[in-house]
């Protein structure tokens, strides 16, 4: 096949679908399930990919049928903590609110995704339910574990300054991430008050805060792509090199899952 062919049957794929699983708010005694414009505009104008929002409120009887629909997954950061209980620990943050209904939902989710080979990107809460679901556990107060930094923001700050990068994250030389950055260091956000502790079956850490804790993390022996970090690459992201550079990675990771299924072709681990 000339390359000619090859460069048209690339732009005849269509654009890559990928699910986005909302949360739960309330408003004035109505229940509302949401997902915020910043972690939307990246995937759509950096990833070129088309969303797929889904509501976590109503089960996962049609889990399956949503996979069908995608070429990815996109786990987002939120306001919620994930229920201890699913980590085998008590609740340390009573006052915290959670949202059991996305924790339901997301957790099967993952698991259902890695069995078909999706790409897989999470943020923030995204790479906690990654962790979770594949047998880890959390930190449920960092700021209070000894050796560990405050990693949350300040709640009466501007949300500019809230986005600012306040630390650094060395990534692991050698590693994916580093290949995709070409840098040994960023600056990141840091916006979260719970961090990963041990690590799920198959994960493995591939950046770290200044203090040691997991900012990034990779598993390529379950998935193509399964990449997440801690920090929000989301916020700004087109004014960031980095986030740009992450955004277009799981792009092309959902692209390539077109190719796959317009070939027939699946993800084999042992390849």
């Amino acid at each position: 096949m000339s390359n000619s062919n090859i460069g048209n049957k690339k732009q005849n794929l269509r654009k890559p679908v990928v699910l986005m699983s909302m949360g739960a708010q309330e408003r004035k005694g109505h229940d509302y399930q949401v997902m915020t414009h910043k972690y939307i505009v990246p995937l759509v104008e950096l990833s070129e990919c088309v969303p797929v929002l889904v509501p976590t409120c109503c089960g996962t009887e049609d889990l399956e049928q949503y996979l069908d629909m995608v070429d990815g997954v996109y786990l987002t950061g939120a306001g919620s903590n994930i229920d201890p209980s699913l980590y085998g620990q008590e609740n340390e943050t009573p006052g915290k609110g959670q949202d059991k209904d996305r924790d339901n939902f997301d957790l099967p989710l993952i698991r259902a995704a890695l069995e078909r080979g999706l790409p897989i990107f999470g943020i923030c809460r995204g790479m906690q339910e990654i962790n979770v679901a594949l047998g880890g556990d959390m930190y449920q107060k960092v700021y209070a574990e000894p050796g560990f930094n405050d990693h949350r923001e300040n709640p009466e700050d501007p949300v500019d300054v809230q986005y600012s990068a306040v630390h650094s994250v060395r990534v692991q030389q050698g590693s994916w991430l580093h290949k995709v950055l070409e840098t040994d260091e960023i600056r990141v956000n840091s916006l979260h008050g719970q961090g990963l502790k041990n690590l799920g079956k198959g994960i493995e850490a591939i950046a770290h805060a200044e203090d040691g804790l997991v900012e990034a993390i990779h598993a390529p022996n379950l998935s193509p792509f399964l990449f997440a970090v801690q920090w929000h690459p989301e916020w700004q992201a087109a004014q960031n090199p980095d986030s740009v550079k992450i955004f277009q990675a799981f792009g092309e990771a959902c692209r390539q899952q077109v190719q796959k299924k317009a070939t027939g072709k699946k993800f084999d681990a042992a390849a």
